[in-house]
């Protein structure tokens, strides 16, 4: 008994002795050094360490500002509830990295705040002088003034109650858009938005209270506000974990989602605004496993209710993960495959992916392309960003494990955390910021930050930028046309002078752009509607139904029903974007769609319609189809869940139709 005792201390004691090496082994930027060489990106592309431990530990969010510095949230103090409790009592910091020589590789590290307000948090987002912080419960707004680096002080509370505190599902990354507003979510643990003293719930711009219990939102939350933080929009309901949101030039909106662990559900989206994203049942709050009718045959089209009406599809479902930051690269540096598409980081199995995108009648098609994985078993990327060059920046939290509220490195002192800089291979490693920068020439950056400086500067002269501006629309890279528009339309007086202009251009996604300006600078979206009703683009006709919603102009059930016989029946993106301008106002705009269809409703577009309507009109009619003998056994199950979204005495009525036909 005793030698089997000597001999289990000697294993436990040599595993120990062994784990101590491993963690040395792993620490420190020779290690960093080292274990770099593990990386394998795309094969146009080379990667290089950038930054690594002391520097920067657990980098948790990564913002590049217009210098093309690192700003880092850490995350040292992370789940304070597990057995490791607070590491730093001091509380986490945000660091600043530099590159003061240009050769690609960090040697300035400096401290901008570091308390326990920040612990663990999950965005940054840095604007000028200006530095945004999520961190739930708030959203904090520190400001550095007089440039020293150093946090003002104690930073401005502009939202609380916000749930998910020291959890990753709540309040995650602001980021600016090309409209001037900031773009924002909350994952599904932080359910609600309130104004700074957390006492009440904000309003949003739709009369709603911003809470997430089905009041009409459920579950994760996607957001736009002012630059001061004023009106709120909810953009975007029912996700269950929407890491991060990124918005292209044009104005489109896209994010990743994490599906319940291990159901091989995650999944990328388009938000289409205002749509309902189907983590739960939209009617009843329950999750997807619980039984319905017409059920989706694979868990993960199931998990995100892709049968039912009202739910926007997914663009890319990509299995198993652990989805984290994301971005749209809008650089020339890297290769064309990347250029104007999406780049994502899922530390789960610890890859860097771009999703090329390509239109597709209302919606999207897409692909996943590799941009940066690893042999080394403890690369999880948490972040990605473009630098002002438009070389590519990854954040590596460096940790042996993901996913579970645990981390491997919970001692202070071995904690690891690493950056790397994606360049076009064979090219010079070089990070340079160009001199003499003119606000033309940030606007036309590829880096966020950069672009906001051109924004704030080009806004606020007004009619004297116009020149400059117009040079910036006669591009041949239509994304630098939709920034140079974003801000022609915003010169008083001249507004509809360039919002028409949008309309009449040949490329699509101008003419969407200039829709959602118009919609956006709350101009009456009528005539604007009547020009591109016919629009032979299904996106731009989507623009026309989203911009009819709560419209209560005579004139919109026309211009809706217009839109609707538009749809070809096979168009899942187009139908959601007709059902959500139905919101509110079903008997008008379905009444006039069948005044003018009459007894030709019977379609496969007419009956994808009323499957998509809650209408006092609509029970009736999928009673019809389901009574119809042309329609196929296989087929009804679509329509009899379509009963369940309707109500009222019509429902009841349509009801005892159907069970009186099948006694």
């Amino acid at each position: 008994m005793k030698l089997n005792w000597i001999k289990s201390t000697l294993t436990i004691a040599a595993a120990l002795s062994l784990a101590t090496n491993l963690s040395a082994q792993r620490h420190g930027p020779a290690a960093a050094a080292e274990q770099a060489k593990q990386l394998i990106p795309h094969p146009e592309l080379e990667a290089t360490l950038f930054a690594s431990e002391p520097m920067l530990v657990n980098p948790a969010n990564m913002d590049i500002d217009a210098e093309g510095r690192v700003w880092v949230t850490e995350g040292v103090n992370y789940r304070l509830f597990k057995p490791w409790g607070k590491i730093q009592p001091e509380g986490d910091r945000i660091r600043i990295l530099e590159d003061t020589d240009g050769d690609g590789k960090a040697d300035v590290a400096k401290t901008f705040y570091q308390g326990n307000d920040v612990n663990a948090a999950l965005g940054i987002c840095v604007l000028g002088t200006k530095v945004i912080v999520s961190c739930s419960p708030k959203i904090l707004v520190f400001t550095d003034e007089n440039g020293d680096d150093k946090a003002d002080g104690p930073p401005q509370v502009v939202f609380n109650g916000i749930g998910g505190v020291d959890h990753d599902h709540g309040a995650h990354a602001f980021v600016f858009g090309p409209d001037g507003k900031l773009y924002f979510n909350i994952g599904n643990d932080g359910r609600r938005l309130k104004t700074p003293d957390g006492k009440n719930f904000i309003v949003d711009k739709a009369g709603n209270e911003i809470d997430g219990r089905g009041k009409p939102y459920r579950q994760g939350l996607v957001f736009r506000c002012n630059l001061d933080m004023s009106g709120v929009e909810t953009l975007g309901f029912n996700f269950r974990n929407n890491y991060e949101v990124t918005v292209d030039s044009f104005g489109t909106i896209w994010q990743s989602d994490n599906d319940d662990d291990g159901n091989k559900g995650v999944r990328i989206n388009y938000v289409m605004e205002f749509g309902n994203y189907g983590y739960t049942d939209e009617l009843t709050g329950r999750g997807w496993r619980t039984q319905r009718t017409n059920q989706e045959k694979d868990v993960p089209s199931r998990h995100w209710h892709q049968n039912d009406p009202g739910v926007i599809p997914n663009l890319i479902q990509t299995g198993q993960g652990s989805p984290t930051g994301i971005a749209i690269y809008e650089g020339k540096l890297l290769s064309s495959v990347f250029q104007g598409q999406m780049m994502h980081c899922d530390a789960g199995p610890r890859v860097v992916r771009a999703y090329p995108v390509k239109r597709s009648g209302a919606g999207y098609t897409g692909e996943t392309v590799n941009m940066l994985t690893s042999k080394d078993p403890w690369y999880r990327p948490s972040d990605v960003c473009t630098a002002p060059d438009g070389s590519v920046l990854v954040a590596d939290w460096h940790d042996g494990h993901v996913g579970g509220h645990h981390m491997t490195d919970h001692k202070k002192g071995q904690m690891t955390g690493r950056i790397y800089r994606l360049t076009p291979k064979g090219k010079s490693k070089a990070y340079k910021i160009a001199k003499n920068r003119t606000a033309s020439s940030m606007l036309s950056s590829p880096n966020m930050s950069e672009r906001y400086v051109a924004w704030q500067q080009l806004h606020k002269v007004g009619a004297k930028a116009e020149g400059t501006l117009l040079e910036l629309w006669k591009s041949d890279d239509q994304r630098i046309r939709a920034r140079a528009l974003h801000l022609l339309a915003r010169i008083k007086g001249a507004e509809k002078k360039y919002i028409n202009l949008a309309l009449k251009d040949n490329n699509p996604d101008i003419r969407i752009t200039g829709i959602r300006i118009a919609r956006e600078r709350g101009l009456d979206m009528i005539p604007f509607v009547k020009k591109m009703v016919n629009d032979k683009d299904a996106g731009v006709r989507r623009a026309c139904a989203i911009a009819l919603r709560h419209n209560e102009s005579p004139e919109a059930p026309a211009l809706w029903t217009k839109l609707a016989q538009q749809h070809d029946g096979k168009d899942r993106w187009y139908l959601e974007a007709l059902g959500l301008a139905l919101d509110k106002q079903q008997d008008k705009f379905f009444g006039a769609w069948l005044d003018a269809v009459g007894s030709d409703w019977d379609t496969p577009a007419g009956r994808d319609i009323i499957w998509r309507s809650r209408s006092s009109k609509t029970s009736d009619l999928l009673v019809k189809i389901l009574l119809n003998k042309k329609t196929k056994d296989e087929e009804k199950p679509r329509y009899i869940r379509a009963l369940d979204f309707q109500s009222g005495p019509e429902k009841d009525a349509a009801l005892i139709k159907l069970i009186g036909a099948g006694s």
